[in-house]
């Protein structure tokens, strides 16, 4: 089943007189939502009480939960010292994840930063042989860990490249944002067929099975040479990509992806939108 969720609580989360996730498990399933990501962007500041608090509420709606990882996470860094830490971080998510009774934690894999661009793929790659070591050795392998594609041209994360990691081991689930696609690659994302060569390459890479039930992040998003600029809104007309080929190039695949909608601030509705779009093909 394909399921379809938003990042974090938007405007009318708010606007409704709500203030805690605990509350964002009723108001998602109230919109007909089936999941929810929660964002610790800025840092792991949680305590185990709560994630479990927050987890209860969600299994109580029925509604599945998601983790993202700290944004600032870069397996790439030349200092081992930080790559410590994005070691740490990504480990804490999962931590919390479990508390929560989700199963995804989602992560931004890399900078290339001044490194030629080979180079910090390949010690990105080598960096997440000792994440996955790390993850058993914390038995956190039941769970699974989702590097992302990235917007930005300077930052480690084409499609290829998040195939590529995904190699390492099952653990690592891909993370898709074709916003970030498209904005990584100029309004790529057009046609049906644009998007099914996406997933085809990814069928062909990793198998059906695997891939069947990858990560989505989706939303439109303004972009300039260097690639992503900002998140938008559905309204938007000006860039893209739309969701339409992507709702028909996955159910031509057959395949039922956890789709998590990043617009800005009306996360909510514009991911009943893309339930509705699917719904009606």
């Amino acid at each position: 089943m394909t399921l379809f969720g938003p990042s974090g609580n938007g405007e009318s989360f708010y606007a409704a007189g709500y203030s805690h996730t605990e509350q964002a498990a009723k108001f998602v399933r109230g919109m007909g939502l089936d999941c929810f990501e929660y964002s610790f962007g800025r840092g792991v500041r949680m305590t185990e009480a709560k994630a479990v608090s927050i987890g209860d509420a969600f299994r109580a709606e029925g509604v599945e939960i998601s983790v993202h990882a700290p944004y600032y996470i870069n397996f790439a860094n030349p200092s081992d010292e930080s790559a410590q830490k994005s070691f740490g971080y990504v480990l804490e998510s999962g931590k919390m994840l479990r508390a929560m009774g989700g199963r995804r934690c989602v992560f931004h894999p890399a900078a290339q930063g001044k490194m030629p661009r080979e180079e910090a793929v390949s010690l990105t790659e080598e960096r997440l042989k000792v994440l996955r070591d790390y993850i058993y050795l914390n038995g956190m392998n039941d769970l699974y860990f989702c590097p992302e594609t990235m917007g930005k041209t300077a930052q480690i994360g084409t499609l290829e490249e998040v195939v590529r990691f995904c190699k390492i081991d099952e653990i690592f689930l891909p993370a898709v944002d074709f916003g970030h696609i498209n904005a990584r690659e100029q309004g790529s994302l057009r046609t049906v067929s644009d998007y099914k060569e996406r997933l085809e390459y990814m069928i062909a890479e990793l198998g059906y099975e695997r891939v069947k039930h990858f990560h989505v992040h989706f939303s439109k998003i303004q972009y300039s040479v260097k690639g992503e600029v900002r998140h938008l809104t559905f309204a938007d007309s000006e860039y893209g990509p739309e969701f339409a080929p992507l709702a028909a190039a996955l159910k031509e695949l057959g395949l039922e992806p956890y789709i998590v909608c990043e617009s800005a601030g009306t996360q909510a509705e514009d991911a009943l939108e893309m339930k509705r779009i699917y719904g009606a093909l």
